[in-house]
């Protein structure tokens, strides 16, 4: 593995058996002697082609005789890997991707075969009308044939199974559904959230930008802060140690807002690990009260663990185990969360290979499991009490259907509005029937749906 390209083929022969793109990434970059900008380029390629697959699979089934699927595993790796950097990565020369190509290709097996591949990348190359100027394609002519049925199309396009574009379809336009799947196809932003008991968000932003790094302030979420240029390790920026800050999504923040804990009260997080909303009402809380951390896997509350210590945080109590069978929090918790596990359609530009991993029969088996969590929540909330569920989906039969079973099924509890004191992006987010759905593409941070109920005297 010495270069670029070789670990990225190495990674990606990881995840075609089964392994998540990240862990594949991180195990290959260990094994690997790389300059900081040649592992970016790594990660830039595994996950950007995996995110492309239905893409650039497309393109091999016009370009080759036999299609994608028929191709040895490997050498369709290869091609991705070829025809990714053409397509998609712009500051890559040409003659570089192709040559490259063709020697991964040589050097893996298919030395036999350098003829075909570099033919078909200079194919592509022909086709979009680029070769010879400066070395770069400029796509005036998309090599890629599309089908006219909407669906079809911007699955192939834009590389999404159907059954995803369908489900955004039904709630958007075609030009909006094309904007959502653009959004999600670029690396994501990353977000800061300032502990205000450590810190100010002046303070941190004057740091940043004394060591180098660019940031912006996000209307709306006064703890908030986007990191605006390459910052490297995130480990080594400025008050990390000091628990100044964490990293956490901006839609994410305006979760634990809705909530609106109090200082003193009874809080419990039914999914709590690894600790970004759990942290967040401790801080909303000034760190006095209890919160009640759940979760059922023991590393990702370790993980919790270890990021209330960095924060310095004392009102957090662990609980490991399924929140689905916890009957000793019955009519304790002023207020409690439930950031349900779901399929992750709002933040698919975070998980490279979540598209192809989530499928209707996923989405089915996390509707009973979210439907068990926020019934089983709705015990532990006292009188008065309030709940809110969360999650990062964007799909309806995780959030208003299931929101509509719910109060089907309890009639004391009734859906309340966000107001400006809690958050005045919550206020101006929230639909007539109260609930708030985050659209990435008009919002500019991850896809969320939230919504607080309040339990009435029977």
């Amino acid at each position: 593995m010495e270069n670029s390209r070789s670990c990225a083929f190495f990674a990606l022969r990881l995840v075609h058996r089964g392994a998540y793109a990240d862990v594949a990434v991180d195990r290959v970059l260990r094994q690997a002697h790389l300059s900081d900008v040649d592992r970016r380029l790594v990660a830039e390629l595994v996950y950007g082609i995996v995110r492309r697959l239905r893409s650039l699979d497309a393109l091999i089934d016009q370009l080759a005789k036999k299609k994608a699927h028929q191709q040895p595993p490997d050498l369709r790796t290869i091609l991705h890997l070829g025809l990714y950097q053409l397509r998609y990565h712009q500051r890559i020369p040409a003659s570089a991707a192709v040559n490259s190509t063709v020697e991964l290709a040589k050097k893996n097996g298919f030395s036999g075969l350098t003829g075909f591949v570099n033919g078909l990348l200079r194919q592509y190359i022909r086709l979009a009308e680029g070769e010879g100027q400066n070395d770069k394609i400029d796509n005036l002519k998309d090599p890629l044939k599309l089908p006219s049925d909407p669906v079809k199309r911007l699955g192939i396009l834009h590389s999404y199974p159907d059954w995803i574009i369908e489900v955004w379809l039904e709630q958007l336009d075609y030009c909006e559904t094309e904007q959502l799947c653009t959004w999600l196809n670029q690396p994501p932003a990353i977000d800061l959230r300032i502990n205000p008991l450590r810190t100010s968000i002046d303070t941190v932003e004057a740091a940043m930008l004394a060591a180098g790094i660019s940031v912006s302030r996000v209307h709306g979420l006064p703890q908030a802060l986007r990191l605006t240029s390459n910052t490297g390790a995130i480990q080594k920026l400025p008050g990390f140690t000091e628990g100044w800050w964490i990293v956490q999504d901006s839609s994410a923040q305006l979760v634990s807002h809705l909530l609106d804990p109090q200082p003193g009260e009874v809080i419990i997080d039914a999914c709590a690990a690894p600790g970004g909303k759990t942290t967040h009402i401790a801080e909303l809380m000034a760190d006095r009260g209890t919160i009640w951390a759940c979760d059922r896997t023991l590393s990702r509350l370790k993980k919790l663990q270890q990021n209330a210590q960095r924060l310095q945080l004392q009102s957090i109590q662990t609980c490991l185990g399924d929140s689905r069978n916890s009957p000793q929090f019955q009519n304790i918790a002023d207020r409690v969360l439930v950031d349900a596990p779901c399929s992750g359609l709002g933040t698919l530009h975070r998980h490279a290979d979540a598209r192809w991993r989530q499928t209707p029969e996923t989405i089915n088996e996390l509707v009973i499991l979210q439907k068990d969590l926020l019934s089983q929540a709705a015990t532990w909330v006292k009188t008065g009490g309030t709940l809110v569920y969360a999650t990062c989906t964007l799909h309806p039969q995780e959030n208003e259907a299931i929101i509509q079973d719910f109060l089907a099924h309890h009639p004391n509890w009734q859906i309340v509005s966000p107001t400006t004191t809690n958050s005045s992006l919550a206020a101006n987010l929230a639909i007539t029937e109260g609930w708030i759905k985050v659209w990435p593409q008009r919002q500019g941070m991850d896809g969320f749906f939230m919504v607080r109920f309040r339990k009435e005297a029977h």
